[in-house]
């Protein structure tokens, strides 16, 4: 499978992968100056990038799990979610949860693109569902937590 990537601007750098198996790719801000968020607040950062995803997949951004953890600096919609049609630039909402104000530096990673199969199954309205051991039970209904 090959994902086809296009620079939008000259600054962009193309994602990579920070060890061979590492399912996500990082996706860097492409800004021409730092951007401080601060607490509570949120921004749009390009990446400069524009892809192509195979078709029968799907483009998941997560937040990386260092901004999140060590700085509550996480996507702004808990997950992105880029169709195989979308031919427009990657950006990344991102929003500071911490107390304390944080820069984003240009060129810094700031997400992580993951590329998975999606089924696309068709819609069939009905008027009952199957019934299961869980049935409608919801949140907690299985045990504690």
């Amino acid at each position: 499978m090959t994902l086809k990537i296009q620079r939008l601007t000259p600054t962009a750098v193309l994602p990579e992968r920070a060890t061979g198996q590492s399912a996500g790719l990082d996706l860097r801000a492409d800004i021409g100056q730092a951007v401080t968020l601060p607490p509570g607040g949120a921004s749009v950062f390009p990446t400069g990038l524009a892809i192509a995803l195979p078709e029968g997949t799907v483009g998941l951004v997560f937040g990386r799990s260092g901004l999140g953890i060590k700085h509550g600096i996480a996507p702004s919609n808990a997950v992105g979610v880029i169709d195989a049609d979308y031919r427009g630039e990657v950006r990344v909402g991102l929003t500071n949860h911490s107390d304390k104000p944080y820069t984003i530096e240009p060129g810094e990673r700031i997400a992580q693109l993951v590329v998975t199969p999606v089924l696309l199954p068709e819609i069939a309205e009905v008027s009952s569902l199957d019934e299961t051991a869980r049935g409608a039970g919801g949140f907690g209904s299985t045990g504690r937590g």
